[in-house]
């Protein structure tokens, strides 16, 4: 017998046949010695698909420019020692019966000066700014901003190569994309600045060029969301009109789905509607949206960085709105991570059985 079924029905991403619902979303590790993915990286991923998890996005692996990556152990995605790497780990998936794409990556400003396989490289931003009126780094030149966009677009042409089975870009959470959309830190005066369509000019550059690269089959990801590490509580898009807006360029570019990042997905994202982030972008577009934000957990992501754990929590209602099609893919990212075999093992009905997110777990994730 299968439990929570909603969960457990197919899913078909362009035309890509995912077989469930679930998405293990996209966890930093440090794990990769000098960038580069190991036979245990490979294992962990395979854990995971043979776990029954759907679809699996990899933690973020950075592109080829010298400032985007703050930690030399975070995995990249552009030498050859790196993608040799990424080629094992797409295979261990594949035979383990899962789905895989890379979560690309740029840190921006969040990456602190001096740090990262690149020391020597400057950190940058869209105005050289890492929140409102804290400047970082430098700005970006449009030739810097060009030659970005290339190293972007040349990952996820790499990412086809190898075999993966799309790419989701990172546009969340205060990094370089995100840094971009931020009214707070895109002052720009060209044509990668201006009003909030206007400042989506950067990822619709990236999504559109690499469509033209990878065809119209590779499915194509973007995760973005409201809030910022430097912000927890921003909203650039305060009404259904303002994220419609948002929303459209990127569409039209050429986006597949979007990964909605919320701390909690069951929080409504607009006063008058219980529609979460997924919900309101699936209505307002009709792309299909993954919702993502402590699920499985009864506490929110951000007590980990304090080195709290979280218990295992009911999904009855997450399911419920699964099932009435407020999003279609459900994002699982701690609760992953304490069980490889969470999916499996909810889909078996042994819930009481999920290990709680704790401490310990902390040692696999930065």
């Amino acid at each position: 017998m299968t439990h929570f079924p909603a969960l457990f029905n197919p899913f078909t991403l362009n035309k890509l046949e995912i077989p469930n619902r679930i998405v293990m979303a996209p966890m930093t590790r440090s794990f990769s010695p000098d960038g580069i993915p190991t036979e245990d990286v490979a294992a962990y991923y395979r854990s995971r698909a043979e776990g029954g998890t759907g679809l699996i996005i990899t933690e973020g692996t950075t592109i080829n420019h010298g400032s985007a990556s703050g930690d030399p152990k975070i995995p990249n995605f552009h030498t050859q020692e790196a993608l040799a790497g990424w080629q094992r780990v797409v295979d261990e998936v594949h035979e383990g019966g899962g789905l895989i794409m890379p979560q690309i990556w740029h840190m921006g400003a969040m990456r602190p000066e001096g740090t990262g396989p690149s020391p020597e490289t400057r950190t940058v931003s869209p105005s050289g700014l890492k929140y409102p009126g804290k400047e970082t780094g430098v700005s970006l030149s449009k030739q810097e901003v060009e030659d970005i966009i290339d190293a972007y677009v040349s990952a996820a042409v790499s990412a086809k190569e190898l075999g993966f089975d799309g790419v989701q870009f990172h546009g969340a959470h205060g990094y370089l994309i995100d840094l971009f959309f931020w009214e707070g830190t895109n002052v720009r005066d060209d044509e990668f600045g201006g009003d909030l369509p206007e400042r989506t000019r950067f990822a619709s550059e990236i999504i559109a060029r690499t469509r033209a690269e990878v065809g119209d089959d590779f499915p194509l990801i973007l995760r973005f969301s409201q809030w910022k590490q430097q912000d927890f509580e921003h909203k650039m898009a305060t009404d259904p009109d303002k994220l419609k807006a948002f929303l459209e360029p990127l569409q039209a570019a050429g986006v597949d789905c979007f990964d909605c990042s919320t701390r909690r997905f069951w929080e409504p994202e607009f006063e008058g509607s219980e529609l979460n982030l997924a919900g309101w972008v699936k209505k307002l577009t009709g792309v299909p949206t993954i919702t993502v934000g402590s699920v499985g957990l009864d506490s929110d992501f951000i007590n980990a960085f304090v080195g709290e754990g979280s218990a295992a929590a009911p999904i009855d209602g997450l399911v419920q709105r699964l099932d009435e099609g407020e999003f279609d893919l459900v994002g699982v990212g701690r609760a992953l991570l304490a069980n490889p075999d969470w999916a499996n093992k909810v889909r078996d009905g042994h819930i009481a059985d999920l290990k709680a997110y704790t401490k310990e777990d902390l040692s696999r994730l930065t």
